[in-house]
């Protein structure tokens, strides 16, 4: 095997050997750019180091001193030499870029010799002495680990109030080296062959350590791919008049402007300009002191980005009026800069309209969609938690869902802050500007919740304890009492003090462009997870085909709504159950037109009723101390009237605490919800059924296309849907005869239930289509609960336990087994059935190819996220033909 190859190498580039900064390199010095000579040590010697336990290959070392001489030759110059010493830079470069992730050592080779004699050479000793110093500073905290904020006091010690010179840096360089021999219990070495070795291991090193591994963690990016390393000759930005080092972007990586974009310092060294120690100038006032220098930039920046076909990011240094170029990549850039780079690529006649659609990554689109958090250093995080619901938001903070909807009303922003939340806090949570709470993960209820309504939510913030009696919160940073403001960053899982700016999104030209390719070339359709007539308006402007999910559960909630609901579990029969949901048929109705109006020739998907039903009566707990403090109040009584007012009251409370009980389930989300409530309880889904096809005939007669598709909720056994289907379609014709009309309609079932999988073949002997509800199929699949899994989830996965979160992404080799046999055996038994998605999977990019790849219909999703499904679709059917074609 082939470890090292020099930047010459004639042979092929690959990127996952030479890694992108390698790749880069060897490419501009094949094209002729001005490029430092070096070698690349591939990814591979990284990988069988990391496997190896921390030893290199033998033969590493043998081609690395091959590479030496080369550059020995290349040069003139000695590596180690007394006279002109041959002085390298070790940098790290993975396949997938990684900025400031990993680990670089400058100025490699220098030692007390080689020092005097650089001084000697260019006739500046400041110069050689200050590269010796920051040599040995860097060479402290990257190799041996010494904290920087030591080695820099020492530096500023030693400088004191003065500019650096080649006296106060020979004192710096002396103490540096002390206090990393006292570390490290060894010096820094003289000998600049071993100073290499171990600044290449320490290269390898940091592919594992803590910020590479959490950045591949967060940017899904593979821990088997390895980092390569560049060694290659220095060149000097810090070495007088005429000389400097920064960075360029071939266009704005803010807003994708057709414009070199940048930075540079004068008289400085490349990890000036990232480290911040002083502030960078704009190249334009580069091209007013260096002009050749500037335009010999330019010209290079336009045929770098017309070889690469894309923005590039790149790094240069200027040594005394020669340009160098260091490196070149993909540059990163902004979600909005994202589009109108590749649509302006495309009219650029670059690349194809197919390029264009796959230069953009489906998750950063979320970035347009929400307002984003403009967070400065001053801004004080008070805590972090699960990025649940992308966006910023600002707002008061209150623990108490009423009270969020009292003060909304009265026009004040709230955040509301729970432990965690439940459907009776539906109502604050539609008020509040953003929701915190301290358990739950990703897919809790206040997770997806606030994903739907499009609303800034961080969940499993385990840093605040909240104190409800005291009406405040506790962090590390400050205590926060109700009233207080704070901001909740959905995108980064941050919690800030007080106010902090945020900025509404705007969807652009650049935007419809992309977006129209992307439905073009996708296969799937993408449908909206979408429970009043706002969500579905907002899911039709976000190209939704249709409502894949309504669940009208939460239309039950509200004062007059779960008054209602409740009078219904009171009920002492059938009669009088049937009575009080009289009264919910016509506002149902009433949602159902509005979300059939707003979604015009579109399919709309009903699930019937899902929830345990305790979960609409009062808290047990406040209603035992509502009991007890009447019962307290009897005892002080006087008057006859308030004896019988309060009695009357205790009985009626006690009766409502024993339907609690009687309803109280000891896993209330594998107990009485679903289908099995509409079979027990059979009112309810008439009821239900009534208003969705009242609705339908209605809507129709406006001349509004509508076909409702009601979806009976976890089925396991294939008569649980036949009798709660035979209900619906008996209920619809009854409907049709009294209105004198009738629409087209389907009856479908909800598979998140492995049974219910496993089984697909004989319920769709009844059922004329499936949605794979891979939230509780997840669930029940792998044995978590959803709420509870993302206290240890997180640590799982940085143990590298499991790659994703299966709340997040589907769990291709269990649920996803699932998914795939119910759909082959639906198929076999109807072939024409129609099949989707309604979990959260069907937001995320990497369970929407797994869809595509096993033939689904459409995917549905919370409204926020359909862009972002549209685009994943697109990417899915283009990739899939890319890969027939070869």
């Amino acid at each position: 095997m082939t470890w090292v190859y020099p930047f010459n190498t004639d042979e092929p580039v690959d990127r996952d050997i030479l890694g992108g900064k390698g790749a880069g390199l060897v490419e501009m010095r094949r094209a002729g750019f001005p490029v430092p000579p070096g070698f690349v040590i591939s990814t591979s010697a990284c990988l069988a180091y990391t496997a190896a336990h921390g030893v290199a290959p033998e033969e590493l070392w043998d081609e690395v001193a091959v590479g030496i001489a080369s550059l020995e030759s290349v040069t003139g110059k000695t590596f180690g030499g007394a006279t002109d010493p041959l002085l390298l830079s070790v940098r790290s470069g993975a396949a997938v870029s990684m900025p400031g992730m990993m680990d670089t050592v400058l100025n490699l080779g220098l030692n007390d010799t080689t020092v005097e004699a650089l001084a000697k050479q260019t006739g500046d000793s400041d110069f050689a002495w200050q590269s010796y110093r920051r040599f040995v500073h860097m060479f402290g905290e990257i190799v041996f680990r010494v904290p920087s904020e030591r080695l820099s006091a020492a530096v500023a010690t030693a400088h004191g109030s003065a500019e650096p010179d080649a006296a106060s840096d020979q004192v710096a360089t002396a103490r540096l080296k002390m206090i990393i021999e006292g570390h490290a219990s060894r010096p820094v070495p003289q000998d600049p062959v071993e100073q290499l070795h171990l600044a290449i291991a320490a290269v390898f090193d940091s592919w594992d350590g803590r910020r590479a591994v959490d950045y591949r963690r967060v940017h899904g990016i593979s821990d088997a791919l390895g980092t390569a390393v560049s060694v290659q000759t220095m060149v000097f930005g810090n070495s007088g008049k005429g000389s400097g080092t920064g960075v360029a972007f071939t266009r704005d990586p803010g807003t994708g402007e057709r414009k070199m974009y940048g930075e540079y310092l004068d008289n400085a060294q490349g990890e000036d300009v990232v480290a911040g120690i002083r502030t960078p100038l704009s190249l334009d006032v580069m091209a007013t002191e260096m002009p050749d220098v500037h335009q010999q930039l330019l010209d290079i920046s336009g045929r770098l980005e017309s070889h690469y076909r894309d923005m590039q990011d790149i790094e240069f240094t200027v040594e005394r009026g020669k340009l160098w170029m260091l490196q070149t990549r993909s540059g990163k850039r902004s979600a909005r800069a994202a589009i109108r780079i590749a649509v302006e690529l495309f009219d650029e006649k670059i690349i194809s309209r197919e390029e264009a659609v796959l230069r953009v990554t489906p998750d950063r689109l979320e970035e347009l969609l929400h307002p984003v958090v403009h967070a400065s250093t001053d801004d004080v995080v008070l805590a972090r938690g699960l990025a649940a619901s992308p966006g910023g938001a600002s707002g008061v903070v209150v623990f108490d869902a009423d009270e969020a909807v009292e003060l909304a009303e009265e026009g004040k922003k709230v955040v509301l802050v729970r432990h965690e939340t439940s459907p009776d806090d539906f109502h604050g949570m539609v008020a509040a500007q953003a929701i915190v709470t301290t358990r739950g993960g990703v897919t809790s209820h206040a997770a997806v919740v606030a994903r739907g309504m499009g609303k800034s939510c961080v969940v499993g913030c385990e840093d605040i304890e909240v104190d409800y009696a005291e009406q405040l919160f506790h962090t590390p940073k400050a205590e926060i009492t109700k009233g207080d403001w704070v901001t909740v960053d959905g995108t980064t899982g941050a919690v800030y003090l007080g106010e902090v700016e945020t900025v509404s999104p705007e969807l652009d030209d650049n935007y419809s462009t992309l977006m129209g390719w992307a439905d073009e070339f996708r296969e799937l359709a993408v449908r909206a997870n979408a429970d009043t007539p706002v969500d579905a308006a907002r899911a039709r402007e976000l190209g939704a085909e249709g409502i894949g999910l309504c669940r009208s559960e939460h239309m039950f909630f509200g004062d007059d709504r779960t008054a209602a609901m409740r009078e219904m579990i009171m009920a002492p029969n059938a009669i009088a159950r049937a009575d009080a949901l009289t009264q919910l048929a016509p506002l149902q109705a009433k949602d159902y037109a509005g979300i059939f109006e707003a979604m015009d020739g579109f399919p709309v998907t009903v699930r019937l009723l899902d929830p345990p039903l305790h979960e609409f009566l009062p808290d047990r707990h406040e209603t035992i101390m509502e009991i007890t403090n009447l019962k307290l109040r009897l005892r002080k009584a006087s008057s006859l009237e308030a004896i019988n007012t309060l009695l009357g009251r205790i009985n009626e409370l006690e009766t409502v605490l024993d339907r609690i009980e009687r309803l109280s389930e000891a896993n209330p989300m594998l107990g009485h919800r679903g289908c099995r409530l509409g079979i027990a309880y059979p009112e309810i889904t008439e009821m239900q059924a009534r208003a969705i096809f009242t609705a339908a005939v209605q809507c129709a007669d406006k001349g509004i296309a509508v076909f409702p598709e009601v979806m009976v909720p976890l089925v396991a056994f294939e008569s649980e849907f036949v009798s709660q289907s035979a209900l619906v379609r008996e209920t619809a014709e009854k409907v049709f005869a009294e209105l004198g009309a009738s629409v087209d309609y389907a009856v479908g079932t909800m598979i998140e239930l492995p049974r219910a999988a496993l089984v697909a073949g004989r319920i769709a002997e009844h059922a004329e289509f499936f949605s794979f509800g891979t939230n509780d199929l997840t669930q029940s699949t792998v044995g978590l609960s959803r709420d509870d899994a993302g206290r240890f989830l997180p640590g799982y996965i940085r143990r590298g336990l499991i790659d994703a979160d299966p709340f997040r992404s589907i769990d291709r080799e269990g649920v996803g087994e699932l998914v795939s046999i119910g759909v082959e055996r639906g198929r076999k038994t109807k072939p024409d059935l129609k099949i989707g998605v309604c979990g959260e999977h069907g937001g995320d990019p990497s369970s929407v190819a797994f869809f595509h790849e096993i033939g689904l219909d459409y995917v549905s999703s919370s409204p926020f996220r359909v862009p972002i499904a549209r685009l994943a679709a697109a990417h899915v059917s283009l990739q899939s033909r890319t890969s027939s074609d070869a």
